[in-house]
């Protein structure tokens, strides 16, 4: 499989598999809003999509979806002084009478509708004669803040056009990345930095996509260089953006992996590579390797994303705590900080030890097998399994050596919104 294909499938993978339902979504919504506001039956007017899929720039499990409603002028004087609270609330009960079984909930900013798999954020906005919005903010005694995302629309159109149409295909392989690693940064700011990147330099101006392993290993390795920021000035609008967490480190190390993959041509040791960057959406190798003394085991590994969308928006790291016979000897942590390996008959404790999900979410975990001796015992593992020493703690033995992986999920309104991932090092 040549790096076209590779790259050619690994984008047919990405793409919004639900779109059909996400529209329906959004115009029955719109319907409801025109009707309320307006006395209006239209599906479509009088409201802008916005976020990543409104810049076409999201992947397949793509939860968190925004829209703007554009309020009609002649109800600013209804809301200008201290009703702010009150807009949200007219929306809210608007759009409950379309979905009364549905959780619909107000949020400081938005409208948050709850849908089996996504949500749709709505914001009703006021647009000003520059192009901007304002909108409610509820909190305290109420305030108007304002949004510019058609200056973020355009420049994502505009500059698609300048680069071959290559922006909008980066910002949804490093989504893909973003997924599989748990690097918790949200859509416009990789956008941003998609942009960015492109436009500090013409390499990928006119670049098909027989170059996007080039084009991937060159962002990786400046994502990687980027000095620690609080916040970027958004494509377009150049509003900020903030930075919740720091993606340098995973960066570098998916831009030595990317060297890898590279040098190992259009082998299957490529595709594990690259796998390895972007996840299950980067296809396969239809070429088997060749084992001289294959071992035949259960593979039962499972996967997070066939229970669960993945979109991953906030931080969340796992710590453990290794004891023997009562007594604590270490976090695991600490002890591959310093390249140490655990042995055998060790008490491990996993727990999440920083995370940043607001609100309530359940946790599931995966603990992983891997090597020789996992495959000669028929022990891989791999289920998606629960706590079982309370809420956020799942506690193992160290049983055989071998390269174990523990991975952690947070999940919220259906959704995995964070994971984290620590590995397991037995001698």
């Amino acid at each position: 499989m040549t790096t076209t294909d590779m790259f050619t499938g690994f984008l047919e993978n990405l793409k919004v598999k639900n779109s059909h339902s996400i529209t329906s979504k959004y115009e029955r919504i719109t319907s409801t809003l025109n009707q309320e506001f307006r006395g209006l039956d239209s599906k479509k007017d009088n409201r802008l999509r916005v976020g990543s899929y409104g810049r076409w720039t999201g992947i397949n499990g793509i939860s968190d979806l925004d829209m703007l409603y554009i309020m009609p002028n002649s109800k600013w004087e209804e809301y200008k002084d201290g009703k702010q609270s009150k807009l949200l609330d007219d929306t809210r009960d608007a759009i409950l009478t379309t979905y009364p079984t549905t959780k619909v909930k107000k949020d400081r900013l938005v409208i948050q509708v709850l849908f089996s798999g996504f949500m749709v954020e709505v914001q009703p906005v006021f647009e000003q004669s520059d192009g901007s919005y304002k909108y409610p903010d509820s909190y305290g005694n109420g305030s108007w803040k304002t949004t510019k995302p058609r200056e973020e629309i355009q420049a994502m159109q505009e500059f698609v056009e300048q680069k071959n149409r290559n922006l909008r295909k980066l910002c949804k392989m490093v989504r893909a990345w973003k997924n599989k690693h748990g690097v918790g940064i949200g859509g416009l700011l990789i956008d941003t930095l998609a942009y960015n990147f492109l436009r500090s330099n013409s390499n990928y101006d006119n670049r098909s996509v027989a170059y996007y392993d080039l084009m991937c290993r060159d962002f990786f390795k400046y994502l990687s260089e980027e000095p620690i920021k609080d916040y970027y000035l958004a494509l377009g609008s150049d509003q900020r953006v903030n930075v919740k967490s720091k993606f340098q480190k995973r960066a570098l190390k998916a831009y030595k992996l990317s060297l890898e993959a590279i040098e190992a041509g259009e082998s299957p040791t490529a595709h594990k590579k690259w796998k390895n960057i972007f996840g299950r959406a980067f296809p396969a190798s239809s070429i088997q390797e060749n084992k001289s003394a294959q071992t035949i085991f259960d593979n039962t590994e499972e996967f997070i994303e066939d229970f669960y969308p993945v979109d991953i928006r906030y931080n969340l790291e796992v710590d453990c705590v290794i004891s023997q016979n009562g007594y604590r000897v270490n976090s695991l942590r600490s002890m591959l900080a310093n390249n140490l390996k655990l042995l055998p008959k060790k008490d491990l404790r996993f727990s999440i030890c920083d995370i940043n999900v607001p609100d309530n979410y359940t946790v599931k975990w995966k603990v992983l097998n891997r090597g020789s001796e996992a495959e000669r015992r028929n022990l891989v593992r791999g289920h998606i399994i629960d706590s079982n020493d309370g809420f956020e703690v799942r506690k193992e033995t160290t049983d055989f050596n071998g390269e174990h992986i523990v991975e952690c999920f947070a999940i919220q309104n259906g959704v995995v919104v964070a994971k984290g991932r620590i590995k397991v090092p037995i001698q």
